[in-house]
């Protein structure tokens, strides 16, 4: 008889495609060039790369995280969300790309808006897999469809900023970011200790 596809190896497959990702963008930053200009200088005229990659560090593991809340509530997948999967991990592959973009060409109208659409992809494409996810599962997605619509609000006027004030693109970014650094309510009314049902030391 067929096995049910069980989620264990897309997991473990998105979680390597996650690490080299994040493991490609720290290979951009390179140790300042010092021979002409000063330490701090050098640090200075580097420090733009650093930010950004920070954001993008972040978000990428932004999607970490919250890609495992999102798999906790299955336990079979599917056609469709394994190639939904796929698609989301092929979009977050696009972010060292803009990443790089950012620290060749510098804070400009172009490459910030090229750096926001490797974000908008992603976020996309994880509307896309959370409900498949939940039309499997019948249950909500931790991260609540609000905060998803809120994010492909920002991210979409982020495009049209940039060509006005880039930095004030990738501060919108950067608040997409920080609310979802907020873990859901969910998440946490899961995860809260609760010392009356804590084991005791003498039942161990």
């Amino acid at each position: 008889m067929p096995r049910a596809l069980n989620s264990s190896r897309l997991e473990a497959f998105s979680d390597g495609v996650i690490a080299v990702i994040i493991t490609i963008m720290v290979l951009d930053l390179r140790v300042p060039a010092t021979r002409e200009l000063g330490d701090w200088a050098a640090v200075r005229m580097d420090l733009r790369l650093i930010l950004v990659y920070l954001l993008s560090f972040v978000q990428t593991g932004i999607y970490w995280v919250n890609h495992h809340y999102l798999l906790d509530d299955v336990e079979q997948v599917t056609h469709g969300i394994l190639w939904s999967n796929l698609l989301l991990l092929f979009c977050l592959s696009l972010i060292p790309f803009g990443t790089e973009w950012i620290a060749v060409r510098g804070v400009e109208p172009v490459p910030v808006v090229v750096y926001v659409l490797c974000f908008l992809a992603p976020a996309t494409a994880w509307a896309i897999l959370s409900n498949s996810i939940c039309s499997r599962t019948g249950v909500r997605p931790a991260a609540s469809f609000g905060k998803q619509i809120f994010s492909l609000t920002l991210n979409l006027g982020a495009i049209a900023v940039a060509f006005v004030s880039p930095w004030g693109a990738l501060g919108m970014i950067a608040i997409v970011a920080f609310a979802w650094l907020l873990p859901p309510r969910r998440i946490v009314e899961m995860t809260r200790h609760d010392p009356a049902s804590a084991p005791s030391a003498d039942s161990r």
